[in-house]
């Protein structure tokens, strides 16, 4: 028995020395210490961009990169802003303009060989005035809800930032085991506002599951209706055939797939996956005004302000996406433009003859070319090349929260009083220590002779330099503590 009791003795003891074995999420095994098996959108995750209407970027060709979006920002072109084609409708514009080819070919050879039905050119200014009020408007409408989305996203970036700073610097960590628990707290409800903003993300995009890449890993131990609902049938459907890839890039409207079709195949109950991360951002704020780790009352409003911004964003989103441009107006529109432009060429033969087909051609870009950016700018969140990225957007949040916890909170005790503080900075190179020694007085004469010094330099515009030495100051020696 003291022998198998030395043989457990040392195997606890290099148990304890090992370094945790981290279980892939590929592999059946659950980890040590879990009671349950690791749920099953671990276990193939998909990437958002590989729902049935998308095709993944990363790894495409050259062409799918040019032409499908939305744009990275990151990538830069020297091309001339007219000569770019990565972001403009012209895939969208081949197949009508091709029809527009045909049309006025048409029309140009039965005036000029069978007879001329060419008409009177007063429809141009009747009508075109009556086009460019439709346009007008059909683009200043799209624009809007374009803007509208960017400004919402701007304000989940601002709130995101407020929000994990109030949880970062201003909530106390207790002492011993209770701090680590409050660390770990902080880390959760943090990744809880990242959660939002990919859960906003997908679900703008009427991606309702949570079994996405960027996803499963920030709200999978949570009870929410999306995780009962997964289904990785309908995350990840089989991939569409390239002829339906094609007519997607060339919009053709018997290609476009429905983007609520995701949502439609659920069998259960889909919840709101956002809605339901606010709810846990809202408990975790109560826990900690309850153990007084956010016991100023200023904070506190400051936290639930934040909560209350992140809800109005999610409900001023959703406005934008499940408000377009009624029927009536985007069929009327597009009547009126198509009318326009196949009427083009009846009035334009008898001044131009056999210019009458590019001429429609090019009249037929500019028109149909503004209707078609107003339909694409309509959704700013989904996939079309100007829509907003806001993949590149979740991105920024992720990395800025990672900033702001990559330091413990700081202490104006740690870092204002250090030698580097340069306090008059760039008047004088003195450090926080040696101002320390002077009197208020002295520090509040420097801080005038500061402003004056400035005064004079901005008039008599100095060469570029680097900081001024103590003995080019008013100041003269810190360490001869001689009054200014």
């Amino acid at each position: 028995m003291g022998e198998e009791s030395s043989h457990e003795h040392d195997n606890l003891a290099s148990l304890m020395e090992e370094p945790p074995v981290v279980v892939p999420p590929t592999e059946k095994e659950p980890p040590r210490g879990r009671l349950t098996a690791r749920p099953s959108f671990l276990e193939s995750l998909a990437n958002s961009r590989q729902t049935p209407f998308v095709l993944d970027r990363r790894n495409s060709s050259e062409i799918n990169r040019y032409f499908h979006g939305p744009r990275d920002l990151d990538r830069h072109s020297k091309w001339p802003i007219f000569l770019r084609m990565h972001g403009s409708i012209m895939p969208k514009m081949i197949l009508p303009l091709g029809f527009v080819a045909v049309w006025a070919t048409l029309i140009t050879c039965i005036s000029r060989f069978v007879h001329n039905i060419g008409i009177n050119d007063i429809l141009l200014t009747v009508t075109g005035f009556v086009v460019s009020l439709a346009l007008s408007f059909r683009s200043s409408t799209a624009y809007e809800r374009w803007a509208d989305g960017r400004k919402y996203w701007a304000l989940l970036n601002q709130t995101s930032r407020n929000l994990a700073r109030t949880f970062w610097v201003n909530t106390a960590e207790r002492e011993g085991e209770l701090g680590k628990e409050d660390l770990l707290a902080k880390l959760t409800a943090i990744n809880l506002i990242l959660a939002f903003a990919v859960s906003l993300k997908h679900k703008l995009r009427f991606e309702p599951d949570v079994g996405y890449e960027d996803l499963a890993g920030l709200v999978g131990y949570l009870d929410t209706f999306a995780k009962e609902a997964h289904d990785r049938h309908v995350v990840r459907p089989p991939p569409h055939t390239p002829w339906k890839n094609f007519g997607e890039y060339l919009g053709v409207s018997f290609a476009e797939s429905n983007p609520r079709k995701l949502i439609k195949r659920t069998k259960k109950p889909l919840g709101h996956l956002p809605l339901e991360i606010l709810n846990h951002l809202s408990a975790y704020i109560d826990r900690c005004i309850a153990n007084n780790t956010l016991s100023i009352s200023l904070h506190q409003s400051q936290a639930i302000t934040g909560i209350s911004t992140l809800n109005e964003v999610l409900t001023g989103t959703e406005r934008v996406l499940d408000t377009p441009l009624p029927a009536a107006y985007s069929i009327s529109i597009a009547q009126i433009a198509w009318i326009y432009v196949l009427v083009l060429p009846f009035q334009l033969y008898d001044f131009l003859h056999w210019v009458t087909i590019p001429g429609s051609i090019v009249a037929a870009y500019i028109i149909l070319g503004l209707a078609f950016i107003g339909s694409e700018i309509e959704n700013p969140f989904g996939h079309d090349v100007n829509d907003l990225p806001l993949d590149t957007y979740c991105r920024q949040i992720a990395m800025e929260l990672d900033i702001i916890t990559a330091m413990p909170p700081p202490k104006l005790a740690d870092f204002g009083k250090r030698d580097d503080n340069y306090v008059l900075y760039p008047l004088s190179m003195s450090g926080y220590p040696e101002w320390k020694d002077r009197s208020v007085d002295e520090i509040r004469a420097a801080l005038r002779s500061k402003v004056i010094a400035n005064h004079q330099s901005s008039h008599h515009h100095p060469p570029a330099a680097g900081p001024m030495s103590d003995s080019s100051t008013v100041f003269g020696s810190v360490s001869s503590k001689q009054t200014v």
